[in-house]
């Protein structure tokens, strides 16, 4: 089947500083030929973001917004998404400008080449470039990816990641039960039990990380919570 277009979900939430560079990035982003398909997603934020994301919508007749008035998290946020979506290729961008579009060839490569149903970036491979940020977060990560690898069978490097891609009808067929960042590992886990086995690649991407002051939002309560999703839908679902 021909591959046509390319959906790009951004979940934003508060990212009033970041959105409308991170939409800027994305429309001029190299898809190898495919048309794109963006949506905003706000999830319930207290700032500008809604506002600044319906002026990017009326410029730009690719771009949607769906527009939630309380905070439900990222995973929500993907699975309200997920119907809106006509893309054949279905990528997650968070929009804090800590994943650059400019990686977007790199991970589509598989896909369109027909090696991969489903590509994971990964920001401790490849040799790309990285801000150098906390060291507990590094472990951490680590930590959960070595935890649901071995429920998985898989070998990743980095199931934390944003940089999410998959051929559509993959990520459509599976329920996503997560509303915050738990979906990350639960996805992972649904992904690895698909039938028969789908073909999942991992590719380098550059990282520059935030800081807390810069607005960075997960915590450790959210690393007790993927232990937890790592668990449950590996072995419970």
């Amino acid at each position: 089947m021909s591959l046509n277009k390319l959906t790009i979900l951004i979940p934003c939430y508060n990212e009033e500083g970041t959105l409308e560079r991170i939409v800027h990035e994305v429309l001029a982003a190299n898809t190898l030929g495919l048309e794109k398909e963006v949506i905003i997603i706000d999830d319930g934020s207290n700032d500008r973001s809604y506002e600044i994301a319906q002026d990017i919508s009326k410029k730009n007749s690719n771009v949607k917004i769906i527009h939630s008035k309380k905070n439900l998290g990222k995973g929500s946020a993907i699975k309200k998404a997920l119907p809106e979506s006509t893309g054949d290729i279905i990528l997650i961008q968070d929009a804090d400008l800590e994943y650059s579009p400019k990686d977007f060839p790199r991970l589509m490569r598989p896909i369109v080449d027909k090696e991969a149903d489903v590509v994971f970036g990964s920001r401790f491979i490849g040799g790309e470039m990285h801000r150098v940020l906390y060291f507990w977060h590094s472990l951490g990560n680590k930590i959960l990816t070595f935890l649901s690898n071995v429920f998985t069978n898989l070998n990743l490097t980095d199931i934390e990641t944003c940089y999410k891609l998959f051929r559509s009808k993959y990520i459509k067929e599976i329920n996503l039960e997560e509303s915050r960042f738990g979906f990350e590992p639960e996805i992972v886990a649904k992904v690895s039990k698909l039938y028969p086995p789908i073909k999942i690649f991992e590719v380098g991407v550059s990282y520059k990380g935030r800081t807390y002051h810069q607005g960075k939002k997960i915590t450790w309560k959210d690393g007790v919570r993927a232990i937890y999703c790592i668990v449950k839908y590996n072995l419970f679902r």
